[in-house]
């Protein structure tokens, strides 16, 4: 299976001509070290503005990631062309850090009950542990000072498309149509985005309930129309096959078979 970061680095729009330094080696030992070094040192940075944004929130300024880091800004400007090129790579990594979580919790090998409530989860335990990252991606701060593609959109562009496919090959699998499988996925990504953004807001509940709330909205809805078409899952044994999202080099076609298991 296709790793997610390298998911990510082939088909995430949001990683703009303002990327890291391109990776390829050039056959001279010394440049392709300087590269790399170059390469670490801007992951380090990058680290230390999200360390930066938990302390300053969204607002928070290139003196004080160079301050996190224990650098002068002009260090910092070496590995950036400006804030706007940080605010990017802060896009990258919250990307990554999302799927890294969440994808292998939707493909865990559970009971669609768990396996749904691990996978919400992940996402409520990413936004909880990085809330400035999330609302400076949610709201649109890096689209507005960057001028690039909003960054939400787009994974939840991928998310919604991968569990499109997900949904559609169970779907097949118990001979039912699975034309409602992209309507379904994208409103279940839809309604984790919006209750996330609620929760951060409010924190009226821990993040066990609101996960575990979801977690019954989402198997009432699925169990409602596969008994609906005769068919009745157990939400607490695993099923036969475990199918799971691939994540390829280009975007999945829903209707397209991800059989895994």
């Amino acid at each position: 299976m296709t790793t997610v970061i390298e998911r990510v680095k082939r088909s995430s729009k949001h990683s703009s001509k303002r990327s890291a330094p391109d990776e390829a080696a050039t056959g001279d030992a010394r440049r392709d070290r300087w590269r790399k070094h170059r390469i670490a040192r801007r992951a380090e940075f990058v680290e230390a503005a999200l360390r930066a944004l938990d302390k300053h929130g969204p607002e928070l300024g290139m003196e004080d990631v160079a301050a996190e880091a224990g650098v002068t800004k002009p260090v910092l400007y070496r590995h950036f062309d400006d804030k706007a090129d940080l605010y990017v790579a802060l896009g990258q990594r919250g990307t990554e850090i999302l799927l890294g979580r969440l994808i292998p919790a939707i493909n865990a090998e559970l009971a669609p009950v768990p396996r749904i409530r691990m996978a919400l989860d992940a996402f409520f335990t990413v936004i909880e542990e990085h809330p400035n990252l999330y609302r400076l991606l949610a709201r649109g701060a890096t689209q507005e000072k960057t001028g690039d593609s909003d960054v939400v959109a787009e994974d939840k562009e991928l998310i919604a498309t991968a569990l499109s496919a997900l949904l559609g090959d169970y779907m097949r699998m118990f001979n039912m149509d699975s034309g409602a499988a992209e309507p379904w996925a994208y409103g279940i990504v839809g309604m984790v985005q919006n209750t996330g953004e609620w929760w951060l807001d409010r924190q009226s509940m821990g993040r066990d309930s609101v996960v575990e709330y979801l977690t019954q909205i989402i198997w009432a809805a699925i169990d409602g129309l596969t008994r609906q078409q005769g068919v009745v899952i157990d939400p607490n044994v695993p099923l036969d096959a475990n199918k799971v999202i691939q994540m390829s080099r280009t975007k999945q076609d829903p209707g397209a078979d991800s059989d895994a298991g």
